[in-house]
């Protein structure tokens, strides 16, 4: 099966018919198809698959040991997203396998395809949960109180899928057997259309983080409440999406995004009496911080003037990530020198660069659009890519 062939196979899986593409989220169903999906498929290729505390799932050629060559990604979705973001480089990863299985090789070192759960942050709100965890990037009780949209704690859904919540959290002897982490995934921005290249090798992964902004004011009645007896919410609320926009264009390289609004009760006829709105803010370097203060001043004083206030909460942030240069280097030898591409996305290759050698391969995707059903690319590249990642994976092996 090529790597192609597999995301066809999940191609019904998780469909969103209303905001189109694809939702699928840490322990829903749809993800937990997937799961099982991944562990069939590992399970033919005679791997064996384990779970880890922290939900993340290990495919291990062979016995599992210290300095393993791994790699994978993840199979959750943001919400209405694309159909490669995340399962690209699980389904290129056991393909990869196949094709060094069917010429008789076999690896010298350990080695895993590893699934990472919660890497988008789209039912508890922060990305790349399952390498935090890992990592220890994130307290665990922390990690345990989130909660989805519908009042779920992250250590609820753990125990509905079968986790022992009081286990979740840093799994040093885990971390301690990779020796190299290599992830593929579809390129998210438009580069290598325009270089002529199926495929690329990252270099860095820009400072980014989600910050939620509730704004708390008055509830009232729409039709009853003359507008200088206002504390609506919504209205500092509009006025900080406006000046994310402003600051944002005013700050070189600044990417910041409200992509989330949610007012409380949300009625029509009906002046809410919260607002939360979550911003993304990734500019390169030490910058992101002080982007985030200007846009919270600014909403302070526009909660202040609507007689209302707001609480600025960070939910996660990364610095800068420049993967492993002697890891780059190899990559590009191997590959032919392939164009080396910098990304906003965050990745769990980027959690895990803090501590072990780490590195990306990227999948050219034609449009640039991704996060959306819109994301894009071609069977052929996704095959190039597969092979390309056998290639990498069979020198880091032996």
């Amino acid at each position: 099966m090529t790597a192609s062939s597999l995301l066809a196979e999940i191609s019904d899986v998780g469909r969103d018919p209303k905001r189109g593409g694809y939702s699928r989220h840490a322990f829903d169903a749809a993800e937990t198809d997937l799961r099982a999906w991944f562990v069939e498929r590992a399970g033919r290729l005679g791997l064996g698959v384990e779970t880890d505390r922290n939900g993340n799932i290990w495919a291990w050629w062979g016995t599992p040991g210290p300095d393993a060559v791994v790699t994978g990604s993840h199979l959750d979705s943001v919400p209405g997203g694309g159909a490669f973001d995340g399962p690209l480089g699980v389904a290129s990863a056991l393909d990869a396998v196949e094709i060094l299985q069917a010429k008789g090789f076999r690896p010298v070192k350990p080695f895993a395809v590893v699934v990472f759960a919660e890497e988008e942050g789209g039912r508890f709100g922060v990305p790349c949960l399952g390498s935090r965890l890992l990592t220890g990037t994130i307290d665990a009780d922390k990690a345990r109180g989130l909660r989805d949209p519908d009042g779920v704690t992250f250590a609820e859904a753990a125990a509905k899928s079968g986790l022992d919540p009081e286990r979740v959290g840093r799994d040093p002897e885990r971390l301690g057997l990779i020796g190299r982490f290599l992830e593929l995934h579809v390129e998210q921005g438009r580069g290598l259309i325009d270089l002529g290249s199926p495929v690329a090798v990252g270099n860095t992964v820009i400072a980014h983080g989600r910050w939620r902004f509730s704004f708390q004011g008055q509830g009232n009645h729409a039709g009853a409440t003359l507008i200088g007896d206002r504390r609506d919410p919504m209205i500092p609320a509009a006025e900080t999406v406006l000046a994310v926009r402003k600051l944002a264009r005013a700050t070189a390289d600044a990417r910041a995004t409200v992509g989330r609004l949610v007012p409380v009760p949300g009625g029509t006829n009906v002046i809410a009496s919260t607002v939360d709105l979550w911003l993304d803010a990734r500019v390169p370097g030490t910058v992101t911080p002080e982007l985030v203060a200007e846009i919270a001043k600014l909403a302070e004083e526009a909660a202040a003037q609507e007689g209302c206030r707001v609480e600025v909460t960070r939910e996660s942030y990364s610095d800068d990530v420049i993967f492993d240069d002697a890891l780059r280097r190899d990559l590009g030898t191997w590959l032919g020198a392939p164009p080396e591409l910098p990304t906003g996305a965050g990745h769990d290759a980027a959690i895990l660069a803090g501590f072990v050698p780490s590195g990306m391969l990227y999948v050219r995707n034609p449009t640039g659009i991704s996060h959306s059903p819109e994301e894009f690319s071609e069977a052929e590249d996704v095959d190039h890519g597969a092979r390309a990642l056998a290639n990498v994976l069979e020198n880091l092996s032996t």
